[in-house]
Parts: structure tokens; sequence; C-alpha cells
């Protein structure tokens, strides 16, 4: 496996590798070494602008070869958000590395974890969090077919649901009180009377009876959540999702 000292040298070598190619008109640290929390653990991370009128897909191509044929990359895959491009490469020791690619008039910092290391960079406005509206939407569509999911003894499917809805609820909490929704980020920065009652909502097993125990307790976790974050829907949610049967006292 990987170690702070190779990781530090795959960080340098594709820092090497941007500040050579005459596309590349500006590069970040991002993720944790931006702010000085990188663990043992952590990926690497890196963020570059790439000058106007160049396509990054051609420049994702070159670097991907670079990255398996210098780096040991055994697979990749691509993540998009708004005008940039993350390819995100496991290297054979086990070590991720993300790169993102940026209009370089688009080029900047979108939250805390961002350090320039060369070039120049933009001020953009903050990522906005995932709409509440819409979370709140995807937890009642999962109560019902939860439900639903256990009376047709489709009882994966009922477990997928059960657990999306916690993991949705969680992410409304941490909007709540300002802290990073996305991929359970600020989860674990949640205080414990808040993040207790989720561990109801656990699923133990596939038995139905055990489904229809933690999918009332996400319920009632659901209905909290509701009362905290949008009384006035709680009002005519709440009744629609009793009358489907599922206990939310």
């Amino acid at each position: 496996m990987f170690t702070p000292q190779s990781r530090e040298l795959v960080r340098e070598r594709l820092f090497g590798i941007a500040r050579g190619d005459a596309r590349i008109t500006s590069g970040a640290v991002t993720g944790s070494m931006a702010n000085e929390s990188e663990d043992d653990r952590s990926d690497v991370d890196l963020a570059f602008g790439v000058a106007a009128g160049v396509d990054p897909e051609a420049v994702l191509r070159d670097w991907t070869n670079r990255v398996t044929d210098e780096l040991g990359a055994v697979h990749h895959f691509d993540l998009r958000a708004g005008c940039a491009i993350y390819r995100v490469f496991l290297l054979a020791d086990g070590l991720e590395v993300d790169i993102g690619l940026w209009p370089a008039g688009e080029f900047g910092a979108t939250g805390p974890k961002f350090r320039l290391v060369f070039g120049e960079s933009i001020q953009r406005p903050p990522a906005a969090p995932p709409s509440v509206e819409h979370l709140i939407g995807l937890c009642w569509h999962h109560v019902l077919h939860a439900r639903a999911a256990i009376e047709r003894s489709k009882l994966w499917e009922a477990e997928y649901y059960i657990s999306a809805l916690r993991d949705h609820l969680l992410e409304l909490a941490c909007i709540r009180r300002g802290l990073p929704a996305v991929h359970a980020r600020g989860v674990d920065d949640l205080p414990k009377e808040i993040t207790a009652p989720y561990e109801r909502a656990l699923v133990r097993s596939l038995d139905p009876a055990e489904l229809r125990r933690a999918l009332n307790e996400a319920a009632k976790a659901f209905m909290r959540e509701l009362d905290e974050t949008r009384p006035d829907l709680a009002v005519r949610v709440g009744p629609v999702v009793r009358r489907s049967g599922i206990s939310t006292g």
C-alpha cells in the first residue's frame, strides 16, 4: 500500500507534468492537504485550469496515458460538476488520485479546501448545498417505497430505501447546522443527540419484522427533522405517511 512519502512523490510528479503542459494555466491542491488535515489515508486531490480554446477531454486523454504508464493507474472514472471534469484514478498501490480540470476563466475555490500552487484563480461563490426541497421529496418517496417493498417481499429493495432515507435525513441535519452535507462529510461533526436516534434506524437483518421496525424508526426521524426544517410541510406530509400504515409517533 502507499505511504505518505510515495503519495507526496505522486503529487510532485503530477505538478511537474502540469507545469510542463502549455495547456495548463494554473494548479491547486484541494482536499485535506489544502487545509492541513491530511492523514496517512488521504488521497491526492488536485485541480488545474485549462487554457481557453483547449479541449479538456484531449488533456485528460493525454494525462490518463501518463498516469497509467508512469504512476501505475489500474482504473479511472469521471465525475462532472458544472464546468469542471474530475477524473478519479486508482493506482496499483491503493492510492486514489483525483484530478479536476476547469476552464481557466472559471478556475477558483468553491470551498475552504483549495490552495493555489501556481498560476491564477478567481473568486467564486461558495458551492450551494443540496436542495432541501429535493431531499425532503426523496425522504417521503423512500418511506413509501420502502413500505411497498416490504409488502412485496422485496427485502433487499426495502433495505436500500431505508438506508438511503437515513442518509438523506442526515444530510438535512447537516444543512440545518451549516455543516457539509455531501458524501457524509459533516455527519461526524453533528452532536450525539442528533445522530443517536438514527442508530435505531439501522437495518439489522432482512426479516420483514425488522425491516418494518427500522422503517418506523426512520419515519419518526423524518418527521422530527421535518418539524425542525419545514414545520409547514410536516403538518401536510405527516398524515399521508401515517395513513400509509407507518408509525411516526
